[in-house]
């Protein structure tokens, strides 16, 4: 899942500023930690997917609705900049380029990271060590095609999310054949079919190992991304509330173990409110929870929100391993200890992680340019250092070394 894919992926840089689209950013942020908290709350109480803990602490169990808002923010961040200019994605081989350059730095380091996590300390809960396979299907994105050990439980939904990017320019050209409308409905057409025919048919029920209704939460998501094109006057953020109401209500009746069973379709109903919302945070509705997501914290906790969603598994279940199990039993201590020692612990990790992992890549969009970027680097370096030397009285008759000629 790239939880951080940007509104404007694709627009020119001196255009990046000003098409921003504010609440975004803290809605993928926002997301993130509630995956955080879920894997907190699933190592605290035994038994998933049922729900063995207290009443209040229900709500983390359902985890999985952060990356169906993901796919679906995914779709909308990527159709943003190409409904600006009449769906048209500017180049196949350039959009695929700017992607691969955006996800996979920090996908690999953060898999190079759960494996050496896996192999040196702990492997994740209900998962064997990785093994050489791990690595290649992982490292290959196909965790969703080929069973391994997994070295992270959250690295399952980036293979969905690339494979999605695959498929994300027919979409664009079904929008300019046929509307938006159309793209939205031919594609659940199709998904609901397999769902439908997975448990009659074999061999379409291998596909659900592909989460298809990932695809209508992403196609509505590109729907969803055609509010920037004309204000909608009709009061989106209520309309997202009442297609939403009623799935949540069922999923409050039904339980945990219900909607586990049944996720593909929870999942289908609630692409319309996902959509919904999305749209109307687009254009600055409801104003307060605009105004709460792109508060400074909220907004900066989304800028790593791709790190923070990859790299937080292994440092949750370590900790919960090694210092809190140990201590700790069971139960609402656990949880909150470990709520209080993991959820610091991975946000600063993988803030460090995206400052070298993600955010070079985020704003520097080739190998060039992220290139020359860090020869300024080393060059500013590399001159301040020679100023402080400079400066500095010589404690010894020997010269004060000058920098490299690369630096000056």
């Amino acid at each position: 899942m790239d939880a951080t894919a940007s509104t404007t992926a694709n627009a020119p840089a001196g255009t990046r500023a000003r098409s921003r689209l504010d609440g975004l950013d803290g809605i993928r942020g926002l997301a993130a930690l509630f995956v955080v908290l879920h894997h907190c709350r699933l190592l605290s109480f035994p038994g998933f997917p049922a729900d063995t803990g207290p009443w209040w602490a229900s709500w983390l169990l359902y985890g999985h609705f952060a990356v169906v808002l993901f796919i679906a923010l995914s779709g909308f961040s990527l159709a943003v900049s190409p409904a600006r200019s009449g769906w048209r994605l500017g180049g196949v081989r350039r959009f695929a380029q700017r992607r691969a350059w955006r996800i996979l730095p920090p996908y690999w380091a953060a898999l190079a990271f759960s494996l050496l996590v896996a192999w040196l300390a702990v492997p994740q809960p209900g998962e064997a060590v990785p093994t050489g396979k791990s690595v290649v299907v992982f490292g290959l994105l196909l965790q969703d095609v080929f069973g391994s050990p997994s070295p992270n439980g959250a690295l399952w939904s980036i293979a969905i999310e690339a494979q999605l990017y695959l498929v994300f320019p027919l979409l664009l050209l079904m929008v300019r054949r046929l509307g938006a409308w159309v793209m939205v409905a031919l594609v659940a057409v199709v998904v609901v079919a397999v769902g439908v025919l997975a448990p009659l048919v074999p061999a379409v029920g291998l596909l659900m190992r592909l989460t298809p209704q990932f695809a209508v939460l992403f196609a509505a998501g590109v729907l969803a991304a055609g509010v920037v094109r004309a204000r909608v006057r009709a009061p989106l953020h209520w309309l997202a509330a009442l297609a939403g109401a009623p799935v949540l209500v069922l999923i409050a009746v039904r339980g945990s173990t219900w909607t586990v069973f049944n996720l593909f379709w929870v999942d289908l109903a609630l692409a319309p409110a996902a959509a919904l919302l999305l749209a109307a945070v687009a254009q600055g509705r409801p104003r307060p929870l605009v105004r709460l997501l792109d508060t400074r914290p909220v907004r900066t906790l989304g800028s790593f929100s791709y790190s923070l969603y990859l790299v937080h598994a292994p440092i949750v279940v370590a900790l919960a391993h090694f210092v809190v199990s140990p201590h700790v039993a069971p139960g609402v201590g656990r949880l909150l200890v470990l709520l209080a020692v993991a959820v610091p612990a991975s946000v600063l990790f993988a803030r460090g992680f995206a400052a070298v992992f993600e955010l070079p890549f985020q704003r520097h969009r080739s190998g060039p340019a992220l290139r020359a970027a860090l020869r300024e680097w080393w060059a500013r370096r590399g001159q301040s250092r020679y100023g402080r030397l400079g400066r500095r009285a010589p404690s010894s008759p020997e010269p004060v070394e000058e920098p490299p000629a690369a630096t000056s």
